[in-house]
This record gives C-alpha cells, structure tokens and sequence, in this order.
C-alpha cells in the first residue's frame, strides 16, 4: 500500500520512427488521462537536441496542459537555470500561475539538458559551463524575481531539483521543497536526503523539509510485459554506461534483439535493482519501499516506455491498485 500521494514526470521520448510532432500530440492525451486518474502533479524535462528525447520546452507544455486539464498540478521537473534569464522564468511561470491558481509549480535544476557541449553553449549564447556560485545566484534571483510577481496573485510552488549531496545543500540552504532524482542517481539518494533534513533552512517558500522522490516505473498485467515494455529505455541506458549520448529510443522488438554486453546487463540491472517494474503487485511493494526509505512526502514516477497506450497502461494500474490520499 502506498500512504504517499502520486505525481508523474513526462520526458516525452520520441519513438523509433516516429516524429517529434507525434510525440508532442501525445502528451495533451496524457495529460488529460493522469488528470482524470487523480494524480497530484505532472512536470515536464527540459530537453535539447536529443534522438531519443523532444525538445519542447516545459514553460509551453505546461501552458498547454494547463489549459486542456481542470485539477493536476503542472509544472517544471525541471526547467534549468543555466540556459534561462532568471527575471524570464519568475515572469513566465509567474504568469502561468495567474492563470491557473494553485496549479503551477516551477521546478528549478542545473544540467544543460544536453550531453552536446555545442548545444550547451549555444543554449547559453556561447557562455562555457555554469559554476556552483552561478547556479546558486541564478537560483536565488529567480526566487527574489517571483516575489517581485506578487501584483499577479498567486505565484508559483518553486522546488529545487537535485541528484546530489550539493543540489540537496542548496535546497537546504533556500528552504525550499527538493525533488530528488533518484530515477538518475539512485546511489546518491539517502546521503542527499539526510543532508537536507539536517541542515534545513525555513523560509517563506516552505517552513519545513519537504521531499518528492521520483522512481523510474514500468506496471503491466505480467512480469514479462513489464520486462518487455522497459527494454528500450534499457537500450539506451547501455548506450550511456559507453558514453554515447545520442542514443535513439527504439521499439521493444528493436530493443529485445540488442546485443548487451555482460557490462552492460550488470549496470541496467544494478540500476533497476533502484527502482520499480513488474505487476501492479511488485511495482506497489517497491514504491512502498522506497518511500519508506526515503521518508518521501511524495513520489513522482517516471515511465519512459514505447507507446502511449502502454505507458498510460502502467499509471492506469499503479494508480488502480494503490490506495493513496
């Protein structure tokens, strides 16, 4: 049983032969389903120049699902300070949340949403990479601009992303709400978010340490499906372990006929040892676990399989199965 409510992440993976327009269509259907399905929120990544991954920016999508839903909260997870103005993010998402009251958060992270250095320059109009002094200043303008907003009414929820020990610092040292990647950097999670509690700062953006932990999550009807609807992205996970960014995302017939190499299983293995597929009965009990361990608030789940139908398959059951506030 989960005692947490659910939160979704889309990333919006661009099918093997398929176009990025038709990935885009997807998740206005998407939206509109986790919205009838009662989950708390649904955020979108920002991405650039990916074969696997769209590049729609998350200040449009969630516009556009704003528009198109009535309850789910919507925002960033995350938008990423090194590529944006901090006055444009405080007015862009404070504007959003003028209109839609209540639903808009802006989840603020650092990377560049790319692994192509060009990209990542061109992003911050020829700029090299940020420094930890940079984020920290970009991260607090952002937050001083929103309060400059305030003549628009309600202002957005910021939280900080983070996959490390220092994201979490920061988080701590703003007092603002973390969502820890756990999806991304499962080794890091219990040593982040015992440095967060720990050192912990109230503000007015939140009085108390506040955690949303997000966990890669494949539900099907059997074990098999399960196995089969995650192998694509598994594919692409072995493309990182070489160091190849520019992994397409393949079909699961395409992904069941990849030739993985002994490392490459162990490192998928070991990854998804972290997180939760398999039946609504297996996929429930790992989330339970991980909330437990985590002492998360809240979880958000993240389920970057080949079509649509199957991904809103595994909300369908996770949330069908789960008995949740």
């Amino acid at each position: 049983m989960i005692d947490v409510p659910l939160s979704a992440l889309e990333v919006a993976m661009v099918q093997a032969g398929t176009r990025a327009v038709d990935t885009l269509r997807d998740t206005t259907a998407f939206a509109q389903r986790l919205d009838a399905l009662g989950y708390r929120r649904l955020w979108y990544a920002e991405h650039h120049h990916s074969p696997a991954i769209g590049a729609f920016p998350p200040v449009v999508l969630t516009a556009h699902a704003a528009a198109s839903t009535s309850a789910i909260r919507l925002g960033s997870g995350g938008v990423l300070a090194p590529n944006h103005a901090p006055i444009m993010l405080a007015e862009q998402f404070g504007t959003l949340a003028a209109l839609h009251p209540d639903r808009i958060d802006l989840g603020i992270g650092r990377g560049p949403g790319t692994f192509d250095e060009a990209t990542a320059r061109a992003l911050r109009r020829g700029a090299g990479a940020t420094t930890d002094d940079e984020y920290r200043d970009d991260v607090a303008a952002t937050l001083r601009f929103l309060v400059e907003e305030v003549a628009l009414g309600t202002l957005p929820e910021p939280w900080l992303l983070a996959s490390s020990e220092a994201g979490a610092a920061l988080a701590a040292r703003l007092g603002l709400p973390m969502a820890f990647a756990h999806h991304i950097r499962p080794d890091n999670t219990l040593a982040a978010l015992d440095h967060y509690r720990a050192h912990f700062s109230p503000s007015p953006w939140c009085e108390s340490p506040r955690v949303l932990v997000c966990v890669e999550t494949v539900c099907a009807e059997t074990e098999d499906e399960a196995r089969w609807f995650a192998g694509p992205m598994n594919v692409v996970k072995a493309g990182l372990l070489k160091g190849h960014s520019e992994t397409p995302f393949p079909s699961p017939e395409e992904a069941s006929a990849h030739p993985f190499t002994a490392e490459e299983r162990a490192g998928v293995a070991a990854f998804g040892a972290h997180q939760a597929y398999g039946t609504p009965e297996t996929v429930l009990r790992r989330l339970a676990e991980v909330a437990k361990a985590t002492g998360a608030e809240e979880l958000m789940l993240v389920t970057p399989v080949y079509s649509l139908a199957a991904r809103l398959r595994s909300y369908e059951l996770v949330k069908q199965h789960a008995a949740t506030p």
